[in-house]
């Protein structure tokens, strides 16, 4: 394809100015899209000799106990670069880890088929992601359930439709219904012709990770050249925590990161189980597996945009579940961001809880685990809508509840809540009122009142008596009705007919190759 074409094909895909406001239907008044910027001060729990301890302590462990890295490819390269191999383990000294670390951006792009869906992760924006990866789903009318594929479609829907959600992160429900080798085909067909945001690919093997790219390739009518010269997809790769890489996720970060394109990269340190119990000892585990693999993909392609990710939390030490939204969890997560930006790493955290419904569980834990992203000054929440039972539950009402929750804070975010020019302290308008008035009618309220405060599109504001009346509708029910009425009400966005017929005929193509190897 030439680049006048493939300029051609992109006018035409849908990146008109105005698209990301038109796209997705009416069904509430919503806010419209934006990229949040944090302009809080973090909060910071540990002082400067605290970092330095956690720094030397991840350095240790990198230096003296080594990570395995289960990825021939991956040892041979970080040999190459001077690191001492022990069979599967890999030892880094620090000078060559803040050497490689360094050479990461502190900032970068991601580029979506709609250029008006373009985001920033770093320079202290924070973006909100869908729930990712759960293997069931559950609502108020068919219960708890195994993911099949209308409900991961109904999850994509809610993703586009939502303002307040950023970027289309994993399958927000896992569609068990569709064979694991052609599984990734078909979901990612869905979430580039349902949505124009942001796409992400699972780091699962060759196939997968080059389908995926090749996929958002063609869904942005690009060049090959076009696509490596800038962001436009992007990965999150766990550790096995502790000290352990996987072969298949190094595998697909590699792969990506030869093109250009960013990995998360997100150690599971659960204190007390896969991590030690004391809190500054899990963060000092996480930060080591996290940057032994960063290391190796600034090896790779020095440059190449990578973030660190903090999935720190405790267990119950009474049943060993895990447990989300605690005050362990958020300290966690406001140290991991003072250690992002001793790094000067983008940071990606996470909006999550162990309630297993949509209840005042479910609310207060997540709603800690996204204000814990607040004070940390986390770059990218994944799991910030939808997200129960740890993980393994979906739920379209916890998604709208959460929404909700996310917008308040975008607000909360937004300038407007504390300027101080002459106009906003409005001396006059209290001249006008006096003692003993009220300000509903003048002048200076009559000209703000629309837009003075947050309108919500889910809590109900009303007295007792007036909600009873009504119905007494509780928020998970009203959620439900307006899960409903997003669905109901849902406009794709447009892509160009010639763009989504080549994607199509990329899905059957592949399918009939078989797709991605499996074991069943």
């Amino acid at each position: 394809m030439t680049t006048a074409t493939a300029e051609t094909r992109r006018r035409r895909a849908g990146g008109r100015r105005g698209h990301a406001e038109r796209a997705g239907g009416h069904a509430i008044d919503q806010m419209p899209w934006r990229l949040p910027v944090n302009t809080d001060k973090p909060t910071e729990p540990l002082d400067a000799d605290g970092v330095q301890a956690i720094h030397r302590g991840a350095m240790r462990i990198l230096s003296e106990i080594g990570i395995v890295f289960l990825n021939q490819e991956a040892r041979d390269i970080l040999a190459r670069a001077g690191c001492r191999i022990v069979d599967e383990t890999v030892f880094m000294d620090q000078d060559f880890v803040m050497e490689m670390v360094g050479k990461a951006p502190e900032s970068f792009t991601i580029t979506p088929r709609n250029p008006d869906r373009k985001l920033i992760l770093g320079d202290k924006h924070i973006l909100f992601g869908n729930v990712s990866s759960p293997p069931n789903a559950w609502d108020m009318e068919r219960g708890k359930r195994p993911g099949d594929f209308e409900t991961y479609k109904e999850f994509i829907k809610l993703t586009q439709y939502f303002n307040c959600i950023h970027f289309a992160g994993g399958y927000p429900v896992e569609p068990i219904d569709i064979h694991a080798s052609v599984r990734h085909l078909d979901c990612l067909y869905e979430k580039l012709t349902l949505t124009d945001k942001v796409a992400h690919a699972y780091s699962l093997g060759a196939e997968r990770v080059e389908d995926v790219m090749e996929m958002v390739r063609i869904a942005g009518g690009l060049t090959h050249e076009e696509f490596d010269a800038t962001p436009r997809m992007y990965t999150n790769i766990n550790s096995v925590s502790p000290l352990k890489h996987d072969f298949p996720m190094l595998d697909g970060a590699m792969r990506l990161a030869r093109r250009g394109q960013p990995t998360i990269v997100t150690p599971f340190t659960l204190a007390g189980a896969m991590s030690p119990v004391t809190m500054s000892g899990a963060v000092a585990l996480s930060i080591a597996e996290g940057l032994a693999a960063i290391a190796l993909l600034q090896v790779i392609r020095p440059g190449c945009p990578t973030a660190i990710g903090t999935f720190t939390s405790n267990v119950d030490m009474k049943s060993g579940a895990p447990a989300f939204g605690t005050p362990e969890y958020m300290r966690a997560t406001q140290m991991t961001g003072q250690m992002a930006r001793f790094y000067k790493l983008p940071m990606r955290s996470s909006g999550v809880c162990a309630a297993n419904v949509p209840d005042g569980q479910a609310m207060w834990e997540t709603s800690q685990s996204l204000w814990a992203a607040v004070q940390s000054g986390t770059n990218v929440v994944y799991h910030a809508a939808g997200w129960l039972e740890g993980g393994l539950i979906a739920s379209p009402e916890k998604f709208v509840m959460d929404c909700e929750v996310l917008q308040q804070i975008q607000r909360y975010l937004e300038p407007a809540t504390w300027a101080t020019t002459e106009d906003d302290i409005a001396v006059d308008a209290i001249a006008e009122v006096g003692p003993g008035g009220h300000f509903f009618g003048c002048q200076h309220t009559q000209e703000r009142y629309t837009t003075a405060f947050y309108q919500p599109f889910l809590s109900d504001w009303r007295n007792y008596e007036a909600w009873s009346l009504d119905g007494a509708v509780w928020t998970a029910e009203r959620a439900h009705r307006t899960y409903k009425k997003i669905l109901a009400d849902f406009e794709a966005p447009p892509m160009d007919e010639a763009i989504r017929e080549e994607l199509a005929a990329f899905v059957e193509r592949r399918k009939s190759e078989g797709g991605a190897p499996t074991d069943f």
